[in-house]
């Protein structure tokens, strides 16, 4: 895979410097989202499959304030850094950039990527984005989801372990 320029957690206005429409040149850049709270094997194996959809991956990281507006106080577990270096560190995972807002349609706006992924859970209809991204000729994928993997599955087993607890930790 060859990237130009930098490459890991970039701020949005790097993102489109190296891989925006102007700037990318033949390469199909691919984009996907999510608050990424606790990674598991299924975030993993989505964004490897999404990976595979073209020649470079870049994934829209929810900033702790967009993630507690979504999934409520007691989320994210770890904070935006940390998950968007998690996700950098991964072969898939070309670019990482946070975004703050609710959805990530004014990121996707900018980028304009050539396949906008979601997982199966997404209608295709839901998928914050599409309309932009198929109007400059991209196409939207679903991958369907790992059987057995969530995180609020996951948390809520933790939290149902005998004197344990999945609240953040603090300073």
């Amino acid at each position: 895979m060859v990237v130009r320029g930098m490459r890991g957690v970039v701020s949005r206005d790097e993102l489109i410097a190296s891989v925006g429409r102007d700037h990318r040149g033949k390469q199909r850049v691919v984009f996907t989202n999510g608050c990424f709270d606790l990674l598991h094997p299924g975030h993993v194996r989505l964004l490897e499959r999404a990976a595979s959809l073209g020649d470079v991956l870049v994934v829209g990281v929810n900033s702790d304030r967009s993630v507690r507006g979504l999934k409520g106080t007691v989320r994210p577990l770890l904070p935006e850094s940390e998950r968007a270096e998690l996700l950098a560190s991964l072969e898939a995972v070309d670019y990482v950039v946070i975004f703050d807002q609710e959805t990530p349609l004014e990121l996707i706006a900018g980028l304009l990527p050539d396949i906008l992924v979601k997982g199966a859970d997404w209608g295709t209809d839901k998928i914050v984005g599409r309309e932009e991204v198929e109007a400059v000729g991209g196409k939207v994928a679903s991958i369907p989801l790992e059987p057995g993997y969530s995180t609020t599955k996951i948390l809520e087993q933790i939290r149902a372990l005998p004197g344990k607890s999945a609240e953040p930790a603090t300073s």
